[in-house]
């Protein structure tokens, strides 16, 4: 008797763990059952011409709520992320108040119901005075882990010194992400910005700002014997630093280090190029994908982190850093393909694939039989522009508008459910927390 299933999706190429197959996939209850099936089906989609990804997560954004409304919330935030093919996200803690507690991270997900439209966890943040309260928050259900910004960037949580962050790190087990900048570095340069002139934020947090805090954090992570995450790393030196200690430290990089040159970036875009890490010259992007290609990056992060353009039109160094990037994470990924920087066998690695192996994920990140099916659909061959218009976050701008891209999200479906197909969304957000091996199984 053929199996009925609720979905197929059929006639697509579909990117397996063994590669790409030309196979129908079928889902039930929200799982995929099988690949190169036959049967009848509640739902047919026909992918013919589309190739289908595992879904893409993309491990860390800022979705701003609560108390930056105005810039962001998880509503509108999750929305452009679905729109650009996103099936699930973390969110970081810098929020007001900030998610430092166990009470703060049940609101956020409180708040996240019936709200988001992917799949979600949230971060939280570490303090010199909650070390206590992490390893009891890092083990609730959508929670992402403990994040630690070692230099100043929007918001006030910081921990900087070796003593407090060493407390940071022997409270708990989870992998813990890193924003490493060199604090007292960047105080000590803050005389190289030039009012005025955002193109000397990378003279400001230079080089070796990075390269210490690096340094620094993976030394104190040998001590504690804790595995840390490096968030959007900027420096060649940096990834050949990592490199050298995958035992103990993973890595991120982002769309906007790989695709902007300050030389361009700067003269065009002004404020709107400001961001933390900043964006640097050409050198150090040819650098990023020569490391990129030699395997040290585990995840790509998109790194949204929206503004206004009233706040981004304030002169240097009065003007925020971050920008907007969710929605345009993939888009940009796949451009790169089409132009041979990368292989489409790396992206699903660095937007999928790497985020389970890294942080345990259950049940999402490949296309398997008994994985949630969480699938990304798009059309390599698509020529399109980046306009306003589609740009769903609240900040409603990109540093990405009118750049001619070839590889285009056609649809983003969640646990079997077509949440965007062409641009139209389902009629209600159903996105759920995410679940870790650490959390449902210690």
């Amino acid at each position: 008797m053929a199996q009925t299933y609720d979905l197929i999706l059929k006639n697509g190429i579909v990117w397996t763990p063994g590669g790409p197959v030309e196979a129908d996939v079928g889902v039930i209850g929200g799982k995929i059952a099988g690949i190169g099936v036959r049967g009848d089906a509640g739902e047919t989609i026909d992918c013919a011409g589309l190739t289908v990804l595992p879904g893409v997560i993309d491990s860390q954004v800022h979705f701003r709520e609560p108390g930056l409304e105005h810039k962001e919330d998880l509503e509108t935030g999750s929305r452009a992320a679905v729109l650009g093919g996103v099936t699930a996200v973390f969110e970081m803690p810098n929020t007001k108040p900030n998610t430092d507690s166990v009470a703060a991270l049940e609101d956020k997900l409180a708040r996240a119901k019936d709200r988001m439209w992917c799949d979600h966890a949230f971060y939280i943040g570490a303090t010199s005075a909650n070390p206590a309260v992490l390893a009891e928050a890092e083990r609730l259900t959508g929670c992402a882990g403990v994040k630690i910004f070692m230099g100043a960037s929007t918001g006030d949580l910081l921990v900087s010194e070796d003593e407090p962050l060493s407390r940071v790190l022997a409270s708990g087990f989870r992998r813990v992400a890193i924003h490493a900048e060199d604090e007292a570095r960047m105080n000590a340069r803050a005389g190289e910005r030039i009012a005025g002139d955002p193109s000397s934020h990378p003279v400001w947090r230079d080089d070796e700002s990075a390269l210490m805090a690096t340094r620094r954090i993976i030394a104190l992570a040998r001590a504690a014997r804790r595995r840390i995450h490096v968030l959007h790393v900027t420096t060649p030196a940096e990834l050949e630093y990592i490199a050298q200690n995958k035992d103990i430290a993973t890595c991120e990089v982002t769309p906007q280090h790989l695709t902007l040159a300050g030389e361009e970036a700067y003269p065009r875009l002004g404020t709107l190029a400001q961001m933390n890490p900043p964006i640097r010259s050409g050198a150090h992007r040819e650098g990023l994908w020569h490391w990129l290609n030699q395997g040290v990056p585990d995840v790509i992060g998109s790194d949204h982190a929206p503004h206004t353009l009233e706040e981004k039109g304030n002169a240097y160094p009065g003007s925020p850093s971050g920008m907007p990037g969710v929605q345009t994470l993939l888009p940009l990924l796949l451009d790169h393909v089409a132009k041979g920087r990368t292989t489409l066998q790396r992206v699903v690695e660095l937007t999928s694939a790497g985020a389970q192996r890294i942080f345990g994920l259950v049940g999402k990140g490949r296309i398997a039989a008994g994985y949630d099916a969480d699938f990304t659909i798009v059309d390599l061959k698509a020529e399109w522009t980046i306009e306003r218009e589609w740009l769903a976050s609240r900040a409603g701008w990109s540093p990405f508008e009118g750049m001619r891209l070839t590889g285009k999200p056609v649809g983003t479906i969640i646990r079997g459910r077509r949440v965007m197909w062409d641009g139209v969304l389902a009629a209600a957000a159903e996105g759920r927390p995410l679940r870790f091996e650490a959390t449902e199984f210690r």
